[in-house]
């Protein structure tokens, strides 16, 4: 094939594995003729760039080679550093483009009115002008939004899921989810011992906005209950099987798992801040108001961890390298056939390559029917024949 450019970015929340890819889109890339130019800050990067100043080219661009990615893989975050950014949303117009007239919506949200502007025009030219053939999105389903949004206005993109929820839809498999329920499995079976030695009830949160996969598999490795978003519990219920458990426990204690979108009948998680460039807030925790439910409800002592960045900190396990080397030659693979419009994907448990989602159709949500006990408030352990590794489809 001819040589070609390529453009390289890494978008919203890091998780393990990221720079696996990176480094063997560069190493594989190589071999075959390609030239890589990572953007800096994920879309930031071309958006806020002005690539007419030395000094801002070298912010938001950084050419790769084997050199300065040989090693890159031996640790988790993200080489080209990343931001949320939405250049189809933007609220402010960065300094480079002030002044320049772009397609605006205005919208009001109680009683307040507001502005964003798509600077889609601006990105391409900066596409343009930094001369990509190609460009290599990996993210999670906002990230991946804007790379579907690209590829409708005539850019060639190939899209690498990445997320420690594990909800982008068209896989059953996103980078960084291995090592998040690694994680987690560590710090649930090390409080253990100091949930029980004070005879309490242990309560995690962990990350999953709109999706309950990190809790459910993480409950579904330590056999404990849990609570997802997508199906509120009744507290009462919730309260009575978490006192049976620590009684029924021998070291008088149990355990619950929460997702930081989990409700119950009657419950609704707050949030706070400002929403984030795809309208996201943070939520309040899920937790501590769960564990001020109990302590006046039964009187019981709690103790409430939070286990939310810590799970995506730090190298990749096995199967977060695996995937992401596996998802970054099946990239290659795609531009080297003159594919584009895709998504490296785990389908049916094997590796395939899937139409970059609509975003339309929002995260992938947890099959509760299939994967999650409604009586019992804990994963489906029965009925597993047939299934892909991952025990759901995409």
């Amino acid at each position: 094939m001819a040589a070609k450019r390529i453009g390289i970015l890494t978008g919203g929340g890091d998780v393990p594995g990221l720079n696996s890819v990176i480094k063997t889109v560069v190493y594989r890339g190589n071999e075959i003729g390609c030239e890589f130019i990572g953007i800096r800050r994920g879309w930031e990067g071309l958006t806020h760039v002005n690539l007419q100043d030395p000094a801002s080219r070298t912010r938001y661009t950084l050419p790769l080679n084997r050199e300065n990615t040989r090693t890159i893989d031996r640790t988790g975050g993200t080489y080209l550093h990343t931001s949320r950014t939405n250049p189809s949303k933007m609220k402010d117009l960065p300094p480079v483009l002030a002044g320049q007239e772009f397609p605006k919506k205005e919208s009001v949200k109680k009683g307040v009115s507001s502005t964003v502007y798509d600077v889609t025009s601006a990105v391409m030219k900066n596409i343009e002008t930094l001369g990509l053939d190609y460009l290599i999105a990996i993210g999670g389903d906002d990230t991946l939004s804007y790379a579907a949004h690209l590829e409708r206005h005539g850019m060639k993109v190939i899209a690498v899921p990445k997320t420690m929820d594990n909800d982008v839809r068209n896989t059953e498999y996103c980078i960084g989810f291995s090592t998040a329920i690694t994680r987690a499995l560590d710090a649930v079976e090390r409080q253990r011992t100091t949930v029980g030695s004070h005879e309490r009830i242990g309560i995690f949160r962990v990350f999953g906005r709109d999706a309950g996969y990190t809790a459910l598999y993480t409950a579904y490795v330590t056999s404990t209950r849990c609570c997802i978003p997508e199906f509120k519990v009744k507290l009462d219920k919730l309260i009575e099987l978490v006192m049976t458990d620590k009684g029924h426990n021998p070291s008088n204690y149990s355990l619950v798992i929460l997702s930081e979108g989990a409700e119950w009948e009657g419950y609704v998680v707050k949030e706070y801040g400002e929403p984030d460039a795809f309208g996201h807030r943070k939520k309040m925790s899920v937790a501590e108001d769960l564990s001020n439910e109990i302590k006046s409800r039964t009187r019981e002592e709690t103790i409430v961890s939070d286990l939310t960045y810590d799970l995506r900190s730090g190298s990749p396990d096995f199967v977060d390298r695996m995937v992401a080397a596996t998802f970054a030659g099946m990239a290659m693979d795609a531009i080297e056939e003159g594919k584009h419009g895709l998504m490296t994907s785990i389908c049916n448990g094997c590796f395939t390559l899937t139409p970059i989602p609509d975003p339309a159709l929002g995260p992938r949500k947890v099959d509760v029917t299939t994967m999650y006990n409604t009586e019992r408030y804990r994963p489906f352990y029965d009925h597993k024949l047939g299934l892909p590794i991952f025990l759901t489809r995409a």
